[in-house]
């Protein structure tokens, strides 16, 4: 069976690392949080990520950091840094301005501008897509903030973008998805793709367009294709498609239960596209799956053991999965997201750790870089502005 991996997850990270910081208290994610206890934990996240911030300005080490991790390419190290540091600089851009967060951004930018481009790091192994998929929507937030408008730093961000932009259009698949692996035999457009990667860039694909960064229509209009030809009968998203579906019964990754962060993701996604079929109906029943069912990604998270939960449910789906519920709630009638918002914040201050990181996967920088951004923006989502 191909190995199945998310957003910059690696099978089997290591246990015990500097970077554990666990809640001294058992809390019930049952328990729904207002906007007051919410904001205080979005504070404390940004707090987190100010610290984890290194002297060159990246947010994440971007080299091996424990034994469990040697089954990948050397590159690939870098790739989830790239990703991860622009998660946390996504984070902080659209973060109330205060002069620490404001210095911290501009670091990170700079860095984001001068790093050298993650690449392909052997014949299966192309992680570098992760970079490419969140340093394109990161560098398209950042293009549009009048921060950096006709500044230096700003051209530096939009080049760098641009670049990866192109690097994402030679590695989309002939079926229109991208992915992070390729199977034999192995070419240089790879021809294994997933419903969440191609989901996570299409939003920032559609800006591309819109501020002339792309010309090619084609690329966003395969990507948006391959996404809804992931959608199942049971209304679940395939984790990646297949003419022939796996069986979307029992405990099939599948099936709902197993697809509740793709649910998401995949109608944030469709609904930025302009998917007639991604109504506020459809929205509503994704968002409402979730808070049904999300009890299976809570038994999952900090598994050491990717899949190994109920439905084959990994630790990192779990901020992905909530993340992405916070951008779908966004998509209902006003009246409607603050119920939502309340049992989202509590799902989330439930597992938020004593110095204000949040990590759903054992072990590396680049996990609690990413999963801590992951976890700030979702406690954002539905605050209202300072």
């Amino acid at each position: 069976m191909r190995p199945i991996a998310l957003l910059l997850v690696l099978p089997l990270a290591g246990a015990g690392t500097a970077q554990e910081s666990r809640p001294t208290a058992v809390r019930d994610p049952r328990i729904e949080r207002d906007a007051a206890e919410a904001r205080a934990g979005y504070d404390r996240a940004l707090a987190a990520l100010l610290r984890m911030q290194r002297p060159d300005g990246a947010f994440a080490l971007g080299t091996l950091e424990n034994s469990f991790e040697m089954v990948f390419s050397v590159e690939t190290f870098h790739a989830w840094r790239v990703a991860a540091h622009a998660l946390a600089c996504l984070a902080l851009i659209d973060a109330p301005v205060t002069p620490e967060r404001t210095r911290a951004l501009e670091r990170g930018l700079e860095w984001f501008g001068r790093a050298r481009a993650p690449l392909r790091g052997n014949d299966w192994d192309n992680d570098a897509v992760w970079g490419w998929v969140y340093g394109v929507g990161m560098a398209v937030r950042a293009s549009q903030d009048p921060r950096w408008s006709g500044t230096e730093l700003g051209t530096q961000v939009e080049r760098r973008g641009r670049e990866y932009l192109g690097w994402l259009e030679r590695n989309q698949v002939p079926e229109g998805g991208f992915g992070y692996y390729d199977d034999p035999t192995f070419s240089r457009r790879p021809k294994w793709a997933t419903s969440f990667t191609t989901a996570a860039v299409i939003p920032a694909l559609v800006e591309c367009r819109r501020m002339g960064w792309s010309e090619d229509g084609d690329m966003l209009r395969r990507a948006a294709e391959y996404l809804r030809r992931c959608r199942l009968p049971n209304g679940a998203i395939q984790y990646d498609l297949r003419p022939v579906p796996r069986s979307f019964v029992g405990e099939s990754i599948d099936t709902v239960k197993g697809s509740l962060g793709r649910i998401q993701v995949a109608n944030w996604a469709l609904h930025h596209a302009g998917d007639p079929g991604t109504d506020v109906a459809r929205v509503r029943a994704g968002v409402e799956l979730f808070f049904t069912h999300d009890h299976f990604l809570r038994v999952a998270r900090m598994r050491p053991i990717p899949h190994e939960a109920y439905y084959a449910n990994a630790g990192y789906f779990f901020l992905f999965g909530h993340y992405y519920v916070g951008q779908t709630i966004q998509l209902l009638p006003e009246a409607e997201r603050e119920a939502w918002h309340r049992k989202l914040r509590g799902r989330l201050l439930a597992v938020q750790r004593d110095d204000g990181s949040f990590c759903d996967f054992l072990g590396s920088s680049y996990l609690v870089a990413a999963g801590t951004a992951f976890g700030a923006m979702a406690l954002r989502a539905g605050l209202p502005d300072r």
